[in-house]
């Protein structure tokens, strides 16, 4: 009866193992998802599989070859994945890889004002605007196209930045927590069918931008002064004050955690339990 009592209590040491590696993998995934790392990882399993088919074919120098690239390929694969692996220890380290803390609520709220006396202001005078919040995908990729601000998020500096004619009021802002990352910066152009052709550049691309990230964008039309905004490849245009202001708290501000599934929500408790 203790043998027996033993191997179910080893059993359930290593399904809890191999369930808190899986949760590890699954947030990396989030992590990286939307950033150069994506199409490097593709080319590390690209060279994987020539290995493997090599070694099982029999080409020996391909496999030589194969083995020479991997096992050199994980100091560059430190030094390419740099922005990423910071990034994820950044996250750790601020603990909202698995919470929002009451800090980071307030700053989201307070992005949620600037962005709408900023709305508010350029609709009316019909400033057209571009502006990125970055989510849970890295924006990195993009963020490197822009011109560097690094600036606490304020609704006048998102109006000075949108002013026609001025150095930086062509491209996008992109928003990383409550700073402005950048300014002047390019995005993925769509090229959907769907659009509809009186759209413009902006348009298409914030709609770029969410067919590959989580990030939500904010399109001002300089002809009309519509605001609409794109999320998870989804274009909701002619957002009134009280819409678009819900829908950014919903996405900024929310204070629960995101729904999950029952293993993830059931590891984050244990976490989130360990830091207490």
């Amino acid at each position: 009866m203790a043998i027996e009592n033993l191997l179910t209590f080893r059993n359930a040491i290593n399904l809890i193992d191999i369930l808190v590696v899986w949760f590890v993998i699954y947030r990396l995934m989030l992590l990286l998802r939307g950033t150069r790392a994506v199409q490097l990882m593709r080319g590390v399993a690209i060279v994987i599989i020539i290995k493997l088919l090599s070694a099982w074919i029999g080409f020996n120098t391909v496999s030589w070859i194969m083995n020479q690239i991997i096992n050199w390929g994980v100091i560059a694969l430190v030094v390419i994945f740099q922005p990423e692996i910071r990034r994820g220890l950044e996250h750790l380290g601020r603990g909202s890889v698995f919470t929002r803390t009451n800090k980071e609520t307030q700053a989201a709220e307070h992005v949620v004002e600037s962005l709408d006396f900023a709305i508010q202001y350029m609709a009316k005078r019909r400033i057209g605007a571009l502006i990125a919040i970055e989510r849970n995908t890295g924006l990195e990729e993009y963020v490197e196209t822009g011109i560097k601000l690094d600036a606490y998020v304020t609704g006048q500096l998102l109006i000075n930045t949108f002013i026609p004619n001025t150095p930086l009021h062509d491209g996008a802002v992109i928003i990383e927590g409550d700073r402005i990352a950048v300014a002047a910066a390019y995005l993925p152009l769509s090229e959907s069918s769907t659009i509809p052709k009186e759209l413009g550049t902006r348009h298409r691309a914030a709609v770029g931008i969410s067919e590959v990230t989580d990030a939500l964008t904010i399109v001002i039309s300089e002809e009309t002064g519509e605001v609409s905004f794109t999320l998870n490849n989804e274009l909701i245009r002619d957002l009134d004050q009280a819409d678009y202001l819900n829908m950014l708290r919903k996405q900024l501000v929310q204070t629960e955690p995101v729904k999950q599934s029952n293993f993830i929500a059931f590891f984050e408790k244990i976490f989130q339990g360990g830091r207490k």
